[in-house]
């Protein structure tokens, strides 16, 4: 646990909060400023500042988690969809430094934007960046 880390904080139970599922690795609070209804925070326990940061098995077991969560929050609370969020830097709209996944259920008329403007790319661009960056 970093000292400093408000979310390494609340997922080892140093401030109170609503926590809707723990185990050994993770804690899952509901956000105290949600998009929507029952928008949760998945919290790794260990602190890892971003997603380059988290051990491989860790990543999975929080990907196995955040599909196990929603659909139960989708089923709890009549959900209409869902976005499953996750922020790397500040440029990307990370605010807090310590990896967490947003879980925000989606209704019918919640006004919330979750999105980015298209841009409108040629093939060819496509295909020269595809080179340059393939693995």
């Amino acid at each position: 646990m970093k000292d400093d880390c408000i979310f390494c904080k609340l997922a080892n139970h140093v401030f109170d909060t609503n926590i809707i599922y723990e185990d050994d690795d993770f804690t899952v609070i509901l956000d105290v400023s949600p998009a929507t209804r029952g928008h949760a925070l998945i919290l790794p326990k260990e602190h890892y500042k971003d997603i380059t940061d988290m051990p491989e098995d860790l990543l999975q077991k929080a990907a196995v988690l955040a599909k196990k969560l929603i659909s139960h929050l989708s089923e709890k609370l009549g959900s209409d969809g869902y976005n499953i969020v996750q922020n790397n830097g500040e440029t990307a709209g990370q605010t807090v430094f310590h990896f967490h996944i947003h879980l925000i259920p989606r209704y019918k008329d919640d006004d919330q934007k979750i999105g980015w403007k298209p841009q409108q790319p040629s093939q060819d661009e496509l295909a020269a960046l595809a080179d340059s960056i393939r693995l």
